[in-house]
């Protein structure tokens, strides 16, 4: 008997170690494949992209905000797991009653640590799980020591043009632009992912860069050019939306960008 509280306050329990998983979030895929449970999982969303096998040997059942309850069904799942931002609330109520559905709710390093911790002892894999919680941890030691001596820059994340979109507080994104010692200028929006007028941003608050990310919005050139004009001097960069976003296990590669990102806009 396995008994755990998930992230929204629910509590679990379960007779025996879960062996069908359903993940509806692709960065917890790759966690959970990370982990050593690609046996288990059977079904994933057309967003898991990692690892890059997957879309062919594993049941795609739709999207993050949009999935095929009746393949979930089918698929006979032990537990599903879910994302408080990912994942409707009206999704979860609905496959609640296929199975007992696992809800993260990842904003900062502390969340993404537990999150790997649950998914040892719900998953019988808590060797593997502490294993990624140390390389995590020592990695962060050596990026802190890295980024200790940057100077601080006044940054605007970019998710979506027409409109456009960044991110504010209260989201992993947000606490990954602090750990680079990135001051966020949309931070004290109430929204967390407030739509902007870009006009206005240089009046507001000039930023020393403006990072675009790759997913979800396809920014090109265009885009960059325009945002250039509402800045007095901001670098606009092109960043890899993944390493920003993706909590999980990714964190030991995001690291290693974030030092690569630093080089480039020195």
């Amino acid at each position: 008997m396995v008994t755990l509280v998930d992230h929204l306050g629910i509590l679990h329990s379960f007779e025996t170690v879960p062996k069908r998983i359903v993940s509806l979030v692709p960065s917890q895929t790759e966690l959970l494949y990370d982990l050593g449970l690609e046996e288990s999982i059977v079904g994933i969303t057309k967003f898991c992209v990692h690892p890059f096998h997957f879309k062919s040997t594993k049941k795609v059942i739709g999207g993050t905000k949009k999935v095929h309850f009746e393949k979930i069904r089918l698929l006979q799942p032990d537990i599903i797991i879910a994302n408080k931002e990912e994942n409707t609330r009206e999704i979860v109520e609905e496959l609640s009653k296929i199975c007992p559905v696992w809800v993260t709710d990842i904003i900062t390093i502390e969340d993404n640590l537990k999150m790997i911790s649950d998914f040892g002892i719900l998953f019988n894999k808590r060797t593997e799980a502490q294993k990624w919680i140390d390389k995590i941890n020592f990695a962060l030691t050596n990026f802190k020591q890295f980024v200790r001596n940057k100077s601080k820059q006044e940054v605007a994340y970019f998710i979506w043009a027409n409109p456009y979109m960044v991110a504010g507080n209260n989201t992993f994104i947000n606490e990954m632009l602090k750990l680079n010692n990135f001051h966020n200028i949309y931070e004290n929006r109430e929204e967390r992912y407030p739509e902007v007028i870009i006009q206005k941003m240089r009046i507001q608050v000039d930023p020393d860069l403006v990072l675009l990310s790759s997913e979800p919005f396809p920014f090109n050139d265009e885009h960059a050019f325009e945002l250039g004009r509402f800045t007095h001097h901001a670098k606009i960069v092109f960043v890899d939306g993944e390493m920003f976003s993706w909590f999980g296990s990714r964190l030991i590669k995001s690291f290693e960008y974030f030092k690569k990102l630093h080089q480039n806009i020195a």
